[in-house]
């Protein structure tokens, strides 16, 4: 499957992420898994193309224009597609993908996240989202959600479309329930 990796490009994060991140990269290289990501050399995505090229594993960068002129762009990309934007690495990233896995992440991982849920809630595509809880990161968007549903302002079906999973084992279990449904 292709899998894109939503997650941080900053390096001055808990180091507890590196490692899911490197756990979850090798996970995809070793299972024949094609790794779709922002392209970028820093933080998260950096770790996770590096994981995944190292146990053997494909990876495609989605690289922004301002990211490449940065000098920013990912020596571990086997495949790159150039875009203008975020806003078109967000299209082609779920375009390629089967499904996405959000490790942790800040306000562009958060856009990527609700981009594919949304799109998914009104029909366009049946891909599903799986947020890796690493060490609870994600326990308080979970918490926000779970009441804008009491509320009923989310609709029926956002559990199908946005999973979360506490281990990789967890991710691993959900990536295979994608796979039957796209």
């Amino acid at each position: 499957m292709k899998i894109a990796v939503f997650c941080s490009a900053n390096s001055n994060i808990d180091a507890g992420y590196f490692k899911a991140a490197a756990e979850l990269g090798r996970w995809l290289g070793r299972n024949g898994h094609t790794l779709v990501f922002g392209g970028c050399n820093l933080g998260l995505m950096q770790c996770v193309a590096k994981a995944v090229r190292e146990a053997g594993g494909r990876t495609i960068g989605v690289v922004p224009t301002i990211v490449e002129r940065g000098g920013k762009a990912s020596p571990d990309m086997d495949v790159c597609i150039p875009c203008d934007n975020l806003s078109d690495r967000k299209d082609i990233m779920t375009a390629q993908a089967d499904v996405a896995v959000a490790l942790p992440g800040g306000v562009g991982t958060l856009d990527e996240v609700f981009t594919v849920v949304a799109a998914a809630s009104i029909g366009y595509h049946r891909k599903r989202v799986i947020l890796y809880n690493v060490g609870g990161f994600w326990d308080s968007l979970v918490a926000m959600l779970d009441d804008l549903k009491a509320k009923g302002v989310i609709r029926r079906g956002l559990d199908d479309d946005l999973c979360v999973a506490g281990t990789l084992d967890e991710v691993a279990r959900l990536v295979e329930r994608s796979a039957a449904t796209t």
